[in-house]
């Protein structure tokens, strides 16, 4: 992934971990409730793991960890809202996709475009059988890969699910009340606008 990449990994490993100096760094140019949001973190934050040989056979790039879920993380970024999966892109998709069939994981993508203002990051879960409890509830509030003409996944930076509405997805208490004035919420009762 060189050095560009593992720089993104480094930013997303400080924001999932709750480092107030990594949520910051993203959500300098966010709106006060997108921070807000983000700033959840910091209160109930994971376990971050660089996998070892990141980017090897289904373990993604990270492994994110907390007493109530786990989820490998395959990050990836470019300059363009859409990435589509070919080669060795494509092997790690249907490794991600096998491991979380096999273990019981929800796999993501993270998807940074790079030279955006705001939330510049986009959560996408990979389509898997066989999740029960969290996980197959907050399985339905993630977006999917969307698929090619072909049937193909791929990733589309417009319909991924913005971080830091993941993170206060992932992050809000059972007692936590809902963030902003949104008259929709999701599965989880978070508000969404």
């Amino acid at each position: 992934m060189g050095s560009i990449g593992s720089q993104y990994e480094r930013e997303l490993r400080s924001v999932l971990a709750g480092e107030v100096k990594g949520v910051r760094a993203i959500t300098r140019s966010c709106s006060e409730m997108e921070r807000a949001r983000a700033m959840q973190v910091t209160q109930r934050p994971f376990l971050v793991v660089r996998a070892p040989g990141s980017g090897s056979e289904g373990t993604g790039d990270l492994l994110v960890l907390r007493g109530d879920m786990c989820f490998p993380v395959e990050v990836k970024s470019s300059k363009t809202s859409k990435l589509y999966l070919s080669g060795r892109t494509w092997d790690q998709y249907e490794s991600l996709k096998d491991t979380g069939e096999r273990c019981g994981l929800l796999p993501l993508y993270a998807y940074r475009l790079k030279g955006v203002r705001g939330d510049s990051w986009r959560i996408m879960k990979v389509d898997v059988g066989g999740l029960s409890g969290k996980l197959r509830h907050l399985s339905r509030s993630i977006p999917s890969l969307p698929l090619t003409r072909n049937g193909k996944p791929f990733l589309d930076w417009e319909q991924g699910m913005p971080l830091h509405r993941f993170l206060a997805l992932v992050c809000r208490s059972d007692g936590a009340r809902l963030i902003g004035n949104s008259k929709s919420s999701d599965s989880l009762g978070i508000a969404i606008d």
